[in-house]
């Protein structure tokens, strides 16, 4: 067990832990700054923002271990499972409560463009280490 805590799950939980803390923390400055004071989603959003996001953090993990060299490839393996997690996770959601019209609209766009940043980082930082290591372009 120790073995898994020190290669992957910790830092998986710091990272979900950070993703979930700021998501939190935006959402409810943005319903302060419309003048909101309580989150009308109320708990149960609160919830589903913890799944979404663990299904992100899922999806950094798959792609850090993925053994799939072709970065496009991986990206497309690596996102139509998750996407399809997380609109299957709205879709259940409906049973529980009433779904904004623009509730697949919204995932969608969330989720990909948090993941298209999370690609554009991780291609950065991978640029970085290969220029270090004088594997670079010539």
């Amino acid at each position: 067990m120790k073995k898994i805590w020190d290669g992957w799950l910790r830092h998986s939980l710091i990272l979900y832990c950070v993703i979930y803390t700021a998501a939190t923390i935006i959402n409810s400055a943005g319903y302060l700054i419309q003048g909101i004071r309580d989150d009308p989603s109320g708990n149960w959003h609160e919830l589903t923002r913890a799944v979404i996001v663990l299904i992100g953090v899922t999806a950094y993990e798959m792609a850090v271990r993925l053994p799939v060299k072709n970065v496009f490839l991986r990206a497309v393996i690596i996102y139509v499972p998750t996407m399809a997690l997380a609109f299957g996770f709205v879709w259940l959601n409906q049973f529980i409560e009433p779904l904004a019209k623009s509730a697949y609209t919204d995932i969608f766009i969330n989720y990909t463009g948090l993941f298209l940043i999370v690609c554009a980082a991780a291609a950065v930082v991978h640029g970085v280490k290969r220029l270090k290591n004088g594997k670079g372009r010539k």
